[in-house]
């Protein structure tokens, strides 16, 4: 078995020096069926190893309850199946563009600010998840024969806290679980950030995406010994709803590529596949420059990062300049890359005929309604991605006052005695026109992703201000959560009483296509509005005509020979369609793939 070490300058294997050529690829962002050929990709770019972080809130999804949480296992056997290495971020916290960063939400509704410090409650939890999760991680150990050859501690702590204590807690917990390869942490190459991320006696490596250089050198003066690597280089970046598609050109991430191998350092290039935030787990961040702490701006559903493998699993431009200068640094001759996925045979267009309204599906499908003075949170009522519909009676008479909802958390349509009235969000918390009482007053209200970076991660869901008519708080407020993944029962969808749909609104709207030749394909909704598309009961993420993303990558192995079924959860839409209105007449509510 082989033995790998860390030395003062270099990496070692059985006490030969070797560079790490890695790359970002997370496994629950792939369907498992393409995960042979997303590593194959790795290793025709000229890799040799992998890296994953492990979102702790997809595999718990409540305490002691836990969701596949052997699928880091089975994607660690197929890495080496694949002839790569492995590098593991387990987290507990690893940020990554995902929903709360990974936390659970139980977990940090419950805890808040004490998440990510030595705090007993939260370390108690985290020593659970762990001695859950680690086994699968310690049994593929290399010196067992395994590919995994370094486990990293937290997740750019030194962005966040200076808790040295929790740090060296878990650097014991981890060692405790059997984790015998080299430890790391990973931070920017900033003083604050090494101060605060590193621990003494673990590696430190340094997160950038240019100026490899300037980096090191920081990164030097907190370690002058010990190899370098840039744990994430990042060679792309990621979109939010509303903005602009974010893209890094080819050539200029090769030469910065080429700079970090340059200093003699080894590389995680950061995504190598992106992959896709299916299930509506894309995160969230806060702008408002280096304090996060402004507007929300939630990300797509496509994770495709402009990397150079991209969404569905085709090399770039960016892919084969890599590949040129990785051939470099490697050892022997590289790869071909494995045969495209197979494409769509024949375009399809179906018609979505059958709807039921949010109320019909909320009295299905969602939770208990709860009764309390203000109104609970989404962490209060159990619901991590979803919506909750909020209702609350204005008194009368009275004149008509302003209605807010200060502290407003995403986004909420707001009905006023069953009309919609407007849609209200964090920056913008009063309706238009004012309400005058009596009035029942609903306010459906989506989580569009927890934060997963800066200050405000953890933060709670919902309407966390209450509700004011002019100055007055509006009390006896009931709640009812419907969660994403209660459609995903087993025949739950079922039960919905549908009927046939009429004008544009918001409901479920279900429909099904056929198709002869399965494979990947791209789902356009022309005129829907904003909400989440399953099909075959495949949750393929969250659409919103804001853009910049205007089509769902749907996976090759989702699809079947025959009928397909397909469900669209529209949250916001009402009117005549919008768009180019291709194939679309009047009262339709279609949705292609091709």
């Amino acid at each position: 078995m082989a033995e790998f070490t860390v030395g003062d300058t270099d990496f070692l294997v059985d006490g030969r020096p070797v560079r790490l050529l890695s790359g970002a690829l997370h496994y629950f962002r792939v369907h498992e069926a393409q995960w042979d050929h997303r590593l194959a990709m790795l290793r025709a770019m000229g890799l040799n190893c992998v890296e994953t972080y492990v979102p702790w809130n997809l595999h718990e999804p409540e305490p002691g309850r836990y969701a596949d949480a052997e699928a880091l296992g089975r994607f660690l056997d197929a890495a080496h199946a694949a002839g790569l290495c492995a590098i593991v971020r387990p987290g507990p916290y690893i940020c990554a563009e995902w929903e709360n960063g990974g936390l659970p939400h139980w977990l940090t509704g419950r805890l808040g600010r004490r998440a990510r410090t030595d705090d007993a409650e939260y370390l108690g939890h985290v020593e659970r998840w762990f001695t859950r999760l680690l086994p699968q991680v310690v049994e593929r150990q290399i010196g067992l024969g395994g590919p995994v050859i370094m486990v990293q501690v937290e997740n750019e702590y030194g962005s966040y806290g200076s808790d040295q204590g929790y740090l060296r807690h878990l650097v014991e917990l981890l060692q405790s679980c059997g984790v015998t390869v080299p430890l790391f942490t990973s931070d920017g190459p900033e003083d604050h950030m090494l101060t605060g991320g590193s621990v003494p006696g673990v590696l430190a490596t340094a997160n950038f995406g240019s100026g490899a250089r300037e980096a090191f050198e920081t990164l030097r003066r907190h370690r002058p010994t010990g190899p370098l690597m840039s744990m994430e280089f990042w060679c792309g970046w990621f979109d939010h709803w509303g903005g602009d598609h974010v893209v890094r050109d080819p050539a200029d991430a090769a030469a910065a590529l080429r700079e970090i191998l340059e200093c003699g350092a080894s590389v995680n290039i950061y995504m190598a596949h992106g992959g896709t935030n299916f299930a509506g787990w894309a995160g969230a961040n806060r702008g408002g420059g280096a304090l996060h702490m402004a507007e929300l701006q939630p990300d797509v559903t496509s994770y495709d990062y402009d990397a150079p493998v991209d969404e569905s699993g085709r090399p770039t431009e960016k892919f084969w300049l890599f590949r040129e200068v990785l051939a470099q640094y490697g050892e022997g001759p590289l790869p071909e890359p494995p045969p495209a996925p197979a494409r769509l045979g024949t375009p399809v267009r179906a018609e979505l005929a059958e709807w039921a309204p949010l109320g019909d599906v909320l009295e299905v499908l969602g939770g208990p309604e709860t009764e309390t003075p203000v109104p609970p949170s989404f962490e209060e009522l159990d619901v991590d991605r979803g919506l909750v519909r909020y209702r609350v009676d204005v008194p009368g008479p009275r004149q008509p006052y302003p209605l807010s909802l200060p502290g407003l958390r995403d986004r909420a349509v707001v009905y006023v005695d069953g009309v919609r009235a407007g849609v209200l969000n964090g920056e913008n918390t009063v309706l238009e026109e004012p309400v005058a009482g009596p009035a029942a007053v609903e306010l459906w209200v989506e989580s569009l992703g927890r934060v997963n970076y800066g200050p405000r991660t953890g933060e709670s869901k919902g309407i966390t201000g209450g509700v004011l008519h002019e100055r007055q708080y509006l009390h006896g407020v009931r709640a009812r959560g419907l969660r994403l993944d209660a459609f995903e029962e087993a025949g739950a969808v079922a039960k919905v009483p549908f009927r046939a749909a009429g004008e544009w609104a918001p409901g479920l709207y279900r429909g099904a296509f056929e198709v002869s030749s399965p494979g990947d394909a791209s789902l356009e909704l022309p005129g829907w509005g904003r909400g989440f598309v399953w099909v075959n009961g495949f949750n393929l993420g969250r659409y919103w005509s804001v853009g910049p993303q205007r089509a769902l990558y749907v996976p090759g192995p989702v699809l079947r020979a025959g009928t397909n079924e397909v469900w669209v959860l529209e949250l916001e839409s009402a009117g005549a369609p919008e768009g180019d209105g291709v194939g679309v007449g009047v009262g339709e509510r279609v949705v292609r793939l091709s």
